[in-house]
């Protein structure tokens, strides 16, 4: 009975709606304009930073969006096992992680492929289009990790834009669907640790353990709290 209204809450979540890209790209707009008004007194230092011998702009934005397409890829994880049972009730409510849990899939996405597309700036890596792209491909800096990271973005793809389809594929193929996010999460949560040069560094250790925690937790009393059925008490 439990594992049933679970299940049921679970259909009766909206698709993705297409207010939510037309907002992204409201927002993406926005932060354009800002950028253009922000950005003019830095640019001087931008351009030095990108050009030379050995330009390290590539490099520090590749690492930035990567922790930032990460947080984001835990936020969408988290908010999805959050969006049903009491616990969902007592946090943010049903609704409420629905919409943080498609909006932070799909603004990870961004930031993710933004991680990747600067790489082709680096020199020191040297990337191509055709080893960003392809899963494994990275020829010239450790292609398993990396590769682990291509497979986590490709995953997360089908994943966020499943919501925009789920009318068409049905419920059920849906549902597996999302099962990926397990993986995707494991995979992006490896692909840091073991190719991140930040790896070391104790607010990154940080980062990983908390996000890594937190998921297991969740993901746990998700299990149990389907699974578990309270005994009928006994007079």
């Amino acid at each position: 009975m439990h594992a049933s209204l679970q299940t049921s809450s679970v259909d009766e979540l909206p698709e993705g709606s297409p207010k939510m890209l037309i907002g992204l790209l409201a927002a993406a707009l926005a932060g354009a304009a800002l950028a253009v008004v922000v950005l003019p007194p830095f640019v001087p230092a931008l351009a030095q930073a990108a050009s030379g011998e050995s330009p390290k702009a590539y490099w520090f934005l590749a690492r930035s969006s990567a922790f930032v397409a990460f947080v984001l890829l835990w936020l969408s994880t988290a908010a999805g096992l959050l969006m049903t049972g009491k616990l969902a009730q007592a946090t943010l409510g049903q609704w409420l992680a629905f919409e943080l849990h498609q909006f932070a899939s799909l603004l990870g996405l961004a930031f993710a492929l933004f991680h990747a597309l600067i790489l082709l700036g680096d020199r020191y890596i040297n990337y191509s289009l055709a080893q960003l792209l392809l899963p494994f491909g990275s020829a010239n800096y450790r292609p398993l990790e990396v590769g682990l990271g291509q497979l986590a973005f490709y995953m997360s793809a089908v994943i966020a834009f499943s919501f925009y389809v789920r009318r068409w594929i049905g419920t059920r193929l849906w549902r597996v669907l999302h099962f990926l996010s397990f993986a995707a999460f494991a995979l992006a949560l490896a692909h840091g640790i073991f190719s991140g040069t930040d790896t070391s560094a104790p607010w990154a250790q940080a980062l990983y353990w908390a996000a890594g925690g937190s998921v297991l937790f969740l993901t746990i009393y998700r299990v149990l709290s389907v699974r578990v059925v309270p005994e009928p008490r006994v007079r």
